[in-house]
């Protein structure tokens, strides 16, 4: 599947985009219904996807004529919607103007918000009027009855006007950056060390199949059809369920943390669940044997470690955390990722390093090389890395944050943001979250302190705005650009649809967030987990600024246990051919996503092996279409539910929320 791709491709991309950024915040937080766009392997695109191959199939059986789209035409339109699709909610705008606002609306005498918090905030990056503020939560009065252009007339956007091109410049400058960062790993991750990709792997064969004329061989496979319509039956029975209760259900969830002891070697395991996504078994036979085995041991490991902790005496308190940021860290033991997370860093820089040299060389005046997997120049990623973060830093000191705290803040985002794109990418990790934020690595080794008041208000806006919830993030979705790039041959074309389709997102997403609070006001959306983490946030903050907080001891221990364990791990999987581990499995151990998908990447492993073991590649040929067919089974059931969710004002979800 190499070739020319055409206009039209990008142009689908572009609109079915911006369809998605559109309808997203109504769908999501209105009608809190299946979400369009959760994730990494979001629903909507797919969805999108397969209808439009099967048009394309059946319109060239029939009229025997040029494809209406070609496989890779179909390839590029699904990752321009992937890549998009996320802007719309976690990915930025689901907590962006609860960040913004939640300062004013929230203050009250007991928090102290109004004394300690609003005058070291920065007048330019929120809304100062009150009445604004009080609207977007309240709604505007009689917006819920306004049509369409009456309320677009009456919301205030002259207020909005120098918040969001403050933070448009931030947010940009940092996609920017990504897209850099991602041409410069690119060729590395891409031709070097010829990664797995698995979330491309059933598009990528759909598409083929397409361009072979094969996609009626590929729809009729009957073990494509056995995983097909066992998720059929699956959510057909499930869905009914969810709407008359009388019908039975076929549970797909056990607490199994019931059957274990609150004390003991396996008291870790109290919160057990297991939860059984098909779409995600598929992903995990996909993925490569060492990985997906990873991923569940780690995780169990992990659950023991509470519990040789709790049997060798060392309860260690909640409170030792003190004030932390990380979306999900609830244990001093958890922070084992912050040491985990920069050694596997350094690895990944170890590893590109002769691809890092030719980098330097060419950015300096060597001659220049270009990679089947590169939209742009090496030189050109560099010297835009460079000035884009020039300038980032530019814009963190401006607001209050102090150069070198500036310069470390950044470095420690975009590490963060590099290690999990790597470990989405590689494992087929359609959804993913970082135990650890990026300032509790910061604050782990140099305090609180030595951000200041202003610095660390600041800086955690924008954690919170790009850098802390990575289910949507861009980055892993540019990395997957990248792969498909390599077969494309007028990548001009593709990195314009891309620039476009971001801009463009990043405005309409603005655009229908905002309208539909003020149409309803955030009290009456769904966003009490948004609303919820950015209060947190805050809290944390005034609690930072009132008692400034050295190092933990706790947090740099297990910090340095986990960089100790990431460093043993990544020397005996480059230096050991045996070795069963992956380094990337370490990094989910305490990951909330790990939580869900552990059972699921189980039993992926466990017929990936079997399979392997029992009936060879051979076998394995054959046996992946029953994995596609569980695959595209759970996100065609994900989208026929969401369409009949809108009809009926509630939404069975297939997928993980």
């Amino acid at each position: 599947m190499h070739g020319n791709i055409r206009k039209r491709a990008i142009a689908l991309g572009i609109i079915f985009g911006l369809l998605i950024c559109a309808f997203t915040p109504f769908n999501n937080a209105y009608l809190n219904a299946t979400p369009l766009a959760g994730g990494h392997f979001p629903l909507a695109p797919f969805f999108i996807l397969a209808w439009l191959t099967a048009i394309s199939a059946l319109h060239h059986k029939i009229f025997r004529s040029a494809p209406l789209l070609t496989g890779l035409d179909l390839m590029t339109m699904w990752i321009l919607t992937v890549i998009v699709s996320g802007i719309a909610f976690t990915g930025l705008a689901r907590t962006f103007f609860i960040n913004l606002t939640a300062p004013i609306h929230f203050a009250t005498i007991g928090n102290r918000w109004k004394e300690l918090l609003q005058p070291i905030l920065p007048p330019s990056l929120h809304p100062t009027d009150p009445k604004v503020v009080e609207s977007l939560y309240n709604g505007i009065k009689g917006g819920s009855f306004m049509d369409t252009t009456d309320l677009i007339r009456t919301i205030p956007w002259s207020a909005w006007i120098t918040p969001l091109l403050w933070w448009a410049a931030f947010i940009l400058l940092c996609y920017f950056m990504m897209l850099c960062l991602t041409n410069i790993f690119s060729r590395q991750w891409v031709e070097n060390e010829r990664i797995n990709f698995p979330l491309l792997q059933l598009p990528k064969f759909m598409e083929e199949a397409l361009d072979q004329g094969l996609y009626g061989s590929f729809l009729t496979n009957k073990f494509f059809l056995i995983g097909l319509f066992f998720c059929i039956a699956l959510h057909t029975m499930n869905g009914l369920h969810f709407y008359i209760p009388a019908v039975p259900e076929i549970p797909t969830l056990i607490l199994a943390g019931k059957y274990f002891a609150k004390t003991g070697l396996f008291s870790g395991f109290t919160k057990m669940k297991i939860y059984f996504y098909p779409a995600f078994v598929g992903f995990a036979f996909l993925a490569s044997r060492q990985i997906s085995f990873s991923f569940w041991f780690f995780f169990l490991i992990g659950s023991l470690f509470y519990g040789i902790l709790n049997i060798a005496g060392l309860n260690i308190p909640t409170s030792s955390l003190g004030v932390t940021f990380g979306p999900t860290l609830t244990r001093p033991e958890e922070t084992q990722m912050i040491g985990a997370y920069l050694v596997f860093f350094l690895f990944i820089i170890w590893l590109a390093r002769q691809h890092l040299i030719q980098v330097l060389r060419e950015a300096f005046g060597s001659k220049q090389t270009k990679g089947d997997s590169e939209w742009m120049s090496l030189r050109f990623s560099f010297w835009g890395l460079m000035i884009s973060g020039f300038l980032l830093v530019t814009w963190c000191v401006y607001f209050g944050i102090p150069m070198f705290t500036a310069l470390l803040v950044l470095a420690a985002f975009f590490i963060f943001t590099v290690v999990a794109s790597k470990a989405i990418c590689q494992g087929g990790i359609a959804y993913f979250t970082l135990t650890a934020a990026p300032i509790d690595g910061i604050t782990a080794i140099f305090g609180t302190k030595f951000f200041g008041a202003v610095g660390i208000a600041v800086t955690a806006m924008c954690q919170k705005i790009l850098f802390v919830d990575l289910r949507e993030s861009l980055m892993p979705s540019l990395v997957h650009g990248a792969k498909i790039n390599e077969w494309i041959k007028n990548k001009r074309l593709f990195l314009s649809g891309i620039i476009v389709i971001l801009l463009a997102g990043v405005a309409v997403s603005f655009a229908a967030m905002l309208f539909i609070c003020y149409k309803y006001g955030i009290r009456e959306l769904q966003l009490d987990w948004a609303t919820s983490t950015s209060i947190t946030v805050y809290d944390n903050i005034v609690r930072v600024i009132q008692e400034p907080a050295a190092a933990s001891e706790w947090i740099t221990t297990f910090a340095t246990i986990g960089a100790i364990v990431m460093f043993i791990l990544v020397l005996a999987y480059n230096r050991l051919p045996w070795w069963p581990l992956h380094p990337i499995g370490y990094l989910t151990a305490y990951s909330s996503a790990m939580k869900i998908l552990w059972f699921s990447f189980f039993l992926g492993w466990m017929f990936n092996q079997l399979t392997l073991r029992y009936g060879g590649v051979g076998l394995f040929k054959k046996v992946r279409y029953l994995f596609f067919g569980l695959i595209m089974g759970d996100f065609l059931m994900g989208g026929a539910w969401a369409l009949y969710g809108l009809w009926a004002g509630q939404s069975y979800q297939v997928l993980p929320g």
